[in-house]
């Protein structure tokens, strides 16, 4: 695990980090770890087991990220709250049968004449591992561990075909019609009259069958079925990986089996937790706790589809901002719809920074408010750890530093940065030096191609004006707060509509955007003379310069 997501780290020896605690603190995963406790205080277990699954016909995505962080949260939560155990798998449902050839993958010929076979009995088109769903659960497993998530992977193949689910499959087989009488509501005419919940696999073509099953025998532990092109009757036992279930039976045949105590899922599988939630307990078990989160619109407010790709990935997203970043972005609000889309990086990096300093002083006050902590993300983000570094300068305001300066190396931007903080350095501030790389990428790639500066109106060159010669007047020393009076007081002395208006017109006419940092802090990192040169600049641009 590197350096760059050290912070990230969940492992399971600071899952408990202090005694239980005696209240619950005001944090959504709390609530979360709050109903698992009382779960467990029904069944009598003596830890908790929390899953997540995943369909590797695809690579993992920003939703994986997502739902493995959060879940990672509410556990270490619970952990916190109750001192006891658990666990965290990570299932990968490679027994599906491959239904259509990615767009993203070579060899999609050869992919294309295995379809319908579970993933982990398809050729690997990368030729790389043993098999499709081999390849895709290396990357799963990669793609967690770079983040250090503490989980144990799940595969399905594995659990079928050593058995591990042989006792649940026979239950299965003995409630057969009672699951079935759950699903078939649910379906279209068409498929009501071929829908099976156990679904063989033909022993000759390796096909997972969507076939009507012509008989179920409990006694033997098997189904009938008639291959539909050649008219042969099979016989096929539902055990030992010769079959597989349909994946609402299949999701309600793990929590029973496994014994999970919680899992969340999007907004879109809704329908699909209920049913699988009756058939869990036909199965003779309840139902883990559900969590449903919403799911993310992209930039016009459409949801994300990963085959439009009108989202952003996870390598966008650390391209330009660092992984605690997406972390606190994942960590607000899971219940309600959010933008994923470039423009809300810079928010998140800000808002985990203030969150940062916060808990910062939360926990090395002597105070130490500990309520307050608990109930900030980065306690959560952080699996109870907070970074010691103290990040003095927002990444909007090294956004805008970038911008002014048209910055394409890190050290134009330390040059800045040591005028505000005396002996800051790349080696003893290391999160700051990855906020300015990120910094130095995302100016180039989204600002600076959109930059346009506005000719001030006459109202606005008199107030830039004003504010260009109380500068001067300032002693040198001068620090933010001073600066920041300036600021209102100008505003306030000239015929804006409000405060508002003002700032919207240092933004745009000195920097070339509609929005920006607290602007005082901003000239007191930049220096009086050069946002002094940066104003008459700006009053000299020509109309047509804009």
């Amino acid at each position: 695990m590197t350096d760059t997501v050290r912070n990230m780290e969940t492992s399971s020896s600071h899952l408990a980090p202090h005694p239980p605690l005696g209240s619950l603190p005001k944090a959504w995963p709390f609530e979360e770890a709050a109903k698992v406790a009382a779960r467990l205080g029904k069944t009598g277990k003596e830890g908790a087991l929390f899953a997540t699954g995943y369909g590797p016909s695809g690579l993992p995505h920003i939703g994986t990220f997502g739902e493995v962080a959060r879940t990672s949260w509410v556990r270490h939560a619970f952990g916190a709250l109750t001192g006891k155990p658990s666990r965290l798998i990570a299932f990968s449902d490679d027994m599906d049968g491959l239904r259509k050839v990615p767009d993203n993958v070579p060899a999609r010929d050869m992919l294309a004449a295995h379809l319908g076979k579970p993933l982990t009995r398809i050729p690997d088109p990368f030729g790389t591992h043993e098999s499709f769903g081999a390849h895709n659960n290396a990357r799963l497993q990669s793609f967690l561990d770079t983040f250090g998530f503490d989980y144990q992977f799940a595969s399905a193949t594995d659990y079928y075909t050593s058995g591990r689910f042989d006792d649940a499959l026979l239950r299965l087989l003995e409630v057969y019609d009672e699951v079935k009488a759950v699903i078939l509501p649910t379906l279209g005419p068409e498929r009501r009259a071929t829908y099976a919940p156990i679904l063989p696999i033909h022993p000759e073509t390796g096909i997972v069958m969507q076939v009507s099953l012509e008989k179920i025998d409990r006694d033997a532990g098997t189904v009938v079925w008639r291959d539909p092109e050649t008219g042969a009757f099979h016989e096929t036992p539902v055990t030992g990986g010769h079959c597989k279930l349909q994946w609402k039976a299949d999701w309600a045949m793990r929590w029973h089996a496994l014994g999970v105590d919680y899992e969340m899922s999007g907004k879109d599988l809704i329908d699909s937790v209920r049913l699988s939630s009756k058939i869990c307990r036909i199965l003779g078990s309840a139902p883990p706790e559900p969590y449903t989160y919403e799911l993310f619109l992209d930039e016009k407010g459409q949801k994300i589809s990963k085959s439009k790709g009108n989202g952003l990935s996870v390598e966008d997203w650390l391209r330009y901002a660092p992984p605690e970043s997406l972390a606190q972005f994942m960590y607000n609000a899971p219940q309600r719809a959010k933008r994923l889309y470039f423009d809300v990086i810079p928010r998140a990096v800000d808002e985990y920074l203030a969150n940062l300093e916060r808990a910062r002083a939360h926990a090395h006050d002597h105070a130490h408010d500990e309520a307050a902590l608990l109930a900030n993300p980065v306690w959560h983000i952080g699996a109870g750890r907070i970074a010691a570094e103290e990040v003095p300068i927002s990444f909007t305001l090294l956004l805008n530093l970038a911008s002014v300066v048209n910055a394409e190396r890190g050290d134009i931007l330390w040059g800045f940065i040591r005028r505000y903080a005396p002996g800051a350095t790349p080696e003893n501030h290391p999160l700051l030096a990855r906020l300015v790389e990120h910094a130095l990428a995302y100016y180039r790639d989204f600002i600076a191609p959109t930059k346009r500066y506005r000719v001030p109106g006459e109202i606005e060159r008199q107030a830039l004006a004003d504010f260009a010669q109380a500068m001067a007047n300032l002693p040198p020393d001068a620090g933010e707060t001073a600066i920041q009076t300036l600021l209102y007081d100008i505003g306030k002395r000239h015929a804006f509509v409000d405060l508002r208006a003002w700032f919207g017109c240092l933004y745009q006419v000195l920097l070339g955007q509609d929005e920006g940092p607290r602007f005082g802090n901003f000239v007191a990192i930049y220096g009086i003379p050069e946002t002094i040169a940066l104003i008459e600049a700006a009053l000299a641009r020509p109309a047509d310069a804009a």
